[in-house]
């Protein structure tokens, strides 16, 4: 099987970093209908960055993943016509109603917003003609062995990244309280806001926390469990995020996938081209909220990040001592002017500063008068790190094999690329012959073995009936040339064919039809059998609804499960408030989940 790192790009020039980190394919937003409003870019720039990754055999996969509008279903058949045309490997989409439009012969993946969590919902999107499907995060390693055994397509997985508390593409908390849909791409980010925790008499329960954020997805530990899951495709989540932190994330998870295909030779990677030389990665020196890896063993586990909803980076130790605005730290790690340090008060609220000068382990910040003894630190900016993630590029090289031979005066240099590319030079023999022939042979080869980027030559066989003498220079010239051919060839990819669909009826289980936003959609369900189908909140928003369910729950965070912990009791219903709105909590002990009621 062959296996693939995704990651994420919020653009051309993070796509390509990406790639040079080792990506075997990236995922990146057109100029509109992408989950991310703030992620576009023009089909232009979508045609380079294509150019650029299958030299290295590196696929590009387009999101197209909100749900439509009927009178948008025009200008975005249009734009998928424009993305094949720019030869993208494959389009993300939610809507199902984009496979009535007349579409290219392109691939399709089912996005995650299509909520794929049971094998129904499975069989009924392959069915569809998806080729890949990506799943639910809030799963266990069990449940993605069910969808796998119902199901031939491929299976992705997100495996780091920032955690939606929200089942995907359920989420209409945003939609209802700020008109901001998710399912267009304009997600308030509501779970990321503080609240009380009040029960039925107002008693407040916890207060001022961020109790519906979580933590980070961090699954490093778990790929070979994931493969044997059924999973090929391993994604990584940040498509706002910057370039530092895709190279940096990007390149540890290619270490780590790399050390399991080098025990398991059954399996190979999807991309061509071995990341040489850069950075180190460190996953704790970059954005993250702390990391969970949520519910993939089936079991609840302390998920939230109710601290802080923004990134507090690495823990670094405590605050020994607090002199006026100097900061000492008992820490082991070295400090640099210009870090980015955050601290939790003793009253929950997260502050952070700039280490404005630094003397071993004592800082200088702006304002220390909120700081006391035995807080903790965390380091959410390492700036010696950030540098090196600048300066100490990683190069990525193709190894190339050259035969050379001679016979009756005629000279070829053969390359063969990895990637399965060939190219070739021949011409009539017009050299001296060599007065010293294992120099002569020894001058050949090394300077065959170079790099013309992004080939990295070996001279393999050699077959000849005379040995010649040739100056540096024209063998320098002979290596160019073969890497000017070899990337004068199209890799061509996976084969694009035209979607196909089977009769699979709609099951009561399947819960996409609540997104349903044009006529083709409806028209695709009815299809299908379905009877009873709901307009989308962005269409028509009850006053009063359920507006996120999800696998977490606060009163499993709190201690207050019943199946856990049957002697602690609260007075239900329980509400998270702020200054802007009320939210009821149910809870669906019988399938173990979470409801928000608006």
């Amino acid at each position: 099987m062959q296996l693939e790192l995704l990651a994420p790009a919020k653009n051309k020039e993070i796509g390509i970093a990406a790639i040079d980190c080792g990506a075997d394919s990236i995922y990146i937003a057109g100029p509109s209908f992408g989950a991310r409003e703030a992620a576009g870019n023009s089909v232009e720039d979508i045609a380079e960055l294509v150019k650029y990754a299958h030299r290295f055999g590196v696929q590009i996969f387009t999101v197209v993943n909100t749900i439509i509008y009927e009178d948008e279903l025009a200008s975005v058949e249009k734009l998928i016509w424009q993305l094949y045309d720019a030869k993208v490997d494959a389009l993300i989409i939610q809507d199902l109603g984009l496979l009535k439009l007349n579409l290219p012969p392109i691939r399709l993946f089912a996005s995650t917003q299509t909520f794929i969590n049971n094998p129904d919902q499975a069989r009924f999107l392959e069915s569809l003609g998806f080729e890949r499907l990506i799943l639910e995060r809030q799963m266990s390693l069990d449940q993605i062995r069910a969808v796998r055994s119902a199901v031939s397509c491929d299976l992705e997985f997100f495996v780091h990244g920032a955690l939606c508390v929200s089942y995907s593409g359920q989420c209409y908390l945003s939609r209802c309280i700020t008109g901001r849909s998710a399912n267009r791409g304009e997600c308030a980010q509501a779970c990321r806001s503080r609240y009380d925790l009040v029960d039925a008499d107002g008693t407040i329960l916890l207060e001022d926390r961020s109790i519906l954020s979580l933590k980070d997805y961090k699954l490093d530990n778990h790929i070979a469990d994931l493969v044997d899951a059924g999973i090929s495709s391993f994604k990584i989540e940040g498509r706002l995020k910057n370039v530092s932190y895709v190279k940096n994330v990007v390149r540890h998870y290619r270490n780590v996938i790399d050390d399991y295909l080098a025990q398991h030779p059954e399996h190979t990677k999807s991309s061509f081209g071995s990341i040489n030389g850069g950075f180190t990665p460190d996953i704790y020196a970059t954005f993250n909220r702390g990391y969970t890896d949520c519910f993939i063993n089936g079991e609840k586990g302390q998920w939230s990040s109710a601290d802080a909803a923004k990134s507090l980076g690495e823990f670094i130790g405590d605050i020994q001592r607090v002199q006026g605005n100097r900061v000492t730290i008992n820490t082991a790690v070295e400090l640099s002017n210009g870090d980015g340090l955050a601290f939790i008060t003793s009253d929950n609220q997260v502050i952070g500063f700039r280490a404005d000068v630094v003397q071993g382990t004592t800082v200088q910040i702006k304002d220390a008068s909120k700081l006391s003894k035995g807080l903790k630190v965390y380091r959410n900016l390492n700036i010696k790190f950030e540098r090196e993630l600048e300066k100490s590029v990683p190069k990525r090289l193709i190894n190339v094999e050259v035969e050379y031979s001679t016979a009756n005066g005629k000279t070829v240099f053969k390359a063969t690329a990895e990637s399965g590319k060939r190219a070739e030079i021949a011409f009539d023999e017009s050299a001296e012959l060599a007065t010293k022939k294992d120099q002569a042979l020894a001058s050949l080869s090394n300077q065959i073995d170079k790099i013309s980027e992004p080939y990295i030559f070996h001279l393999g066989r050699m077959d000849y009936d005379n040995v010649y003498f040739y100056p540096a220079s024209f063998i320098n010239s002979i290596r160019r040339s073969l890497a000017a051919k070899l990337d004068e060839i199209d890799y061509e990819g996976k084969k694009h064919k035209k979607v196909t669909r089977s009769s699979v009826a709609v099951h009561e289980r399947l819960t996409y039809k609540a997104n349903v936003s044009n006529s083709k959609a409806e028209e695709l369900y009815r299809e299908h059998g379905a009877k009873d189908i709901a307009k989308a909140y962005e269409i028509v928003a009850p006053a009063s609804s359920e507006v996120m369910r999800t696998k977490y729950c606060i009163k499993f965070e709190l201690g207050l499960c019943p199946k856990q912990n049957p002697t602690k009791r609260v007075l239900e219903p329980l509400y998270l408030l702020n200054k802007d709105y009320r939210l009821r909590l149910a809870f669906d002990c019988k399938n173990c989940e979470m409801v928000v009621i608006l």
